[in-house]
């Protein structure tokens, strides 16, 4: 079991120890869509969803998922998030939803990042399913990373 960082000697899982590490910037970004019909769309656009304003109430959901992402995670670290903002771009037939965390830590933000989008996508799809149920969420990833021992990494463009 080697290799494994959140296993120990005998395979069993574990915090990773971060104890010993330096404090350093660390920023994460990440990326998701959903598909969905374009009267859907046109109902959020026109802000004509009954249960309210689409995009306000999934930005909210993702910056609240970021700040909890350690109570959801199993082995991930709480911590102190200094930033986090979600960008929510409305088109024809989607919602694609950009989430940036940040914070001054020993480890870093991906997963903060990647909950705030899965979080955003999923609270769309549960103010609109009334509106078309074959909503499809997808293409939920980390897009870039900065800060500690592994550095700056930003994902090939697709």
């Amino acid at each position: 079991m080697s290799g494994l960082t959140h296993l120990d000697a005998d395979g069993a899982a574990r915090m990773v120890d971060v104890g010993g590490k330096p404090v350093t910037a660390r920023k994460a970004t990440a990326t998701g869509r959903i598909a969905m019909s374009a009267e859907a769309a046109a109902a959020i656009r026109a802000g004509a969803v009954k249960k309210g304003d689409v995009l306000a109430v999934a930005r909210v959901a993702g910056i609240m998922a970021a700040k909890r992402t350690s109570d959801l995670i199993p082995l991930c670290h709480p911590l102190p998030i200094t930033r986090v903002t979600l960008d929510l771009a409305l088109d024809g037939t989607g919602v694609a939803v950009t989430a940036n965390v940040a914070t001054d830590g020993k480890t870093g933000v991906e997963m903060e990042a990647l909950t705030a989008v899965s979080a955003a996508l999923l609270t769309v799809y549960d103010m609109a399913k009334a509106l078309d149920r074959t909503m499809t969420i997808g293409d939920v990833r980390v897009v870039a990373k900065s800060g500690g021992r592994s550095g700056d990494w930003t994902a090939d463009q697709r």
